[in-house]
């Protein structure tokens, strides 16, 4: 799959507040974009992908994670038919979808099944990674039990997609949901034998100035063709080629709408 045009101007904007460099809160617009792929399979209308959904929002007259009141106001405009009708929407979670409840403490790590639930309520199937940032509580089933693909070294396949994803970020394994430059490349590469259509990654590569991971990049050349969909660093510029054949999506702080 590749991305073959990406909007600059977007379609629809989501307001929310998040923590201030320095203290504080700030408030922002999310930013909902619409593309175009090469390729999607008959079942789909659309694949919905974003990550860093790192604030708070107005849902139902009360905050709540970001992530939790995107997906209701995604239902609210597809029902208004500015968007495909979801259930024929795949969605693609790139991790780091929490925010102390405040939104005024920068890099809070918490619970985000809410978000994963909210999304799986509406859509045809919701599939990602989890970010450095991200739990999921104590029960391991959860995944299955909502209906969702979490994907750490595993590809599935949902409407003729194969869907491939390494979670976390590369670092020190000694803390929580980081993995060595050698066990992420190992089980990149293995993701990557079976040709997946879209990887999802947390953390992307560096590639031509662009904020990332040496090993990252190492791990992806030579990959073939691949849609990297990633997150971590925000990236002005979403797109890159990486040499060997991967494109990379960077969606960190944005929803982006991969149409035909």
């Amino acid at each position: 799959m590749r991305v073959l045009r990406l909007d600059p101007i977007p379609i629809l904007t989501l307001p929310y507040r998040a923590a201030r460099v320095g203290g504080g809160v700030a408030r922002w617009e999310l930013p909902i974009l619409r593309g175009a792929v090469d390729a999607l399979p008959p079942a789909l209308d659309a694949l919905i992908v974003t990550s860093d959904l790192q604030g708070v929002a107005d849902h139902d007259g009360k905050p709540a994670l970001l992530g939790v009141a995107l997906a209701s106001y995604l239902e609210a405009r597809a029902a208004e038919g500015e968007l495909p009708p979801l259930d024929r929407c795949g969605v693609l979670l790139a991790g780091d979808l929490y925010s102390a409840p405040g939104a005024d403490v920068r890099g809070a790590s918490g619970d985000v099944r809410a978000v994963w639930r909210a999304f799986a309520r509406a859509h045809r199937w919701v599939a990602g990674v989890e970010g450095n940032h991200d739990t999921f509580g104590d029960d391991p089933r959860w995944a299955r039990a909502a209906g969702v693909d979490l994907l750490d070294g595993a590809t599935v396949e949902r409407d003729g997609l194969r869907v491939g994803g390494v979670g976390g970020i590369v670092g020190d394994p000694r803390k929580p949901r980081r993995k060595s430059p050698r066990d992420f490349t190992r089980m990149a590469r293995a993701v990557l034998r079976e040709r997946p259509d879209v990887l999802v990654l947390h953390g992307g590569p560096d590639v031509d100035g662009r904020r990332g991971n040496a090993d990252v990049r190492r791990a992806l050349d030579g990959s073939g063709p691949v849609l990297v969909v990633c997150g971590h660093a925000h990236w002005d510029d979403p797109l890159a080629d990486v040499r060997g054949g991967a494109q990379v999506l960077n969606v960190d702080g944005r929803v982006v709408v991969l149409g035909r």
